[in-house]
């Protein structure tokens, strides 16, 4: 059966974040994290899932494309999968699954909170990696030699709580000139920091930036899952 992953769940959705925001996407969630940011909205990935093998979440990947057009043969960055968690990169099974599903032709996403190193993963994997702001609760943990290992199809987000979180990540951005070396969004958490708030910063700062709300939640709202 191979390695093994712990997995809360395996859907079928729209993507709701980063630069493809609004593809169809299969989104794996595997369980576990070692943080616990103020706004976390998968707290149910802390603890809850199964045991699975990596030939197990393949086929359930491959399940849920089928129908789609053979991926050898559809456009670039389509079909899409997202590893996501929790903290995906804590359990060792994840860099197995990336490489099958790359192998396979699948566009892979990886979500992380930025705290371990990205650089051990398949360079197919398009990393999508956190930097903890203050409000967050975490801002201790960010593993900056990360930010050495991004490339330009890699993205980079800050999740906002207020003015303050705002300020500190265009300092940080500003430091590591972070738009050079990937796509850089910022997101304001949900029901918390006024979207129309956010947007008018980024206007104001010329930044090179992109803005992005949680698409998922506007359409199927806050207490989802599976979406």
């Amino acid at each position: 059966m191979g390695p093994h992953l712990w997995v809360t769940e395996i859907f079928h959705s729209i993507q709701g974040e980063s630069s493809y925001m609004g593809w169809p996407c299969v989104f794996v969630r595997l369980t576990g994290c070692n943080l616990r940011c103020v706004y976390c909205d998968t707290t149910y990935a802390f603890t809850e899932g199964r045991k699975m093998s990596v030939d197990e979440v393949v086929q359930c990947v491959q399940a849920m494309w089928e129908g789609a057009q053979a991926v050898q043969s559809a456009r670039a960055g389509f079909p899409l999968v997202e590893i996501t968690g929790g903290e995906p990169l804590l359990q060792k099974g994840v860099h197995g699954l990336a490489e099958r599903l790359c192998d396979l032709g699948f566009t892979v996403l990886i979500e992380t909170g930025g705290q371990l190193p990205i650089w051990t993963l398949d360079p197919r994997v398009i990393r999508i990696m956190d930097i903890k702001t203050p409000g967050s609760g975490h801002e201790h943990a960010n593993l900056w030699e990360n930010i050495e290992h991004l490339r330009p199809q890699d993205e980079v987000k800050f999740v906002l709580m207020d003015r303050r979180d705002f300020e500190w990540a265009v300092q940080v951005i500003q430091r590591y000139d972070l738009p050079r070396r990937a796509h850089v969004l910022l997101s304001p958490v949900y029901g918390v920091l006024d979207p129309k708030a956010l947007a008018e910063w980024i206007v104001q700062s010329r930044l090179p930036v992109r803005m992005q709300i949680q698409l998922h939640k506007v359409i199927w709202g806050p207490e989802a899952r599976g979406v």
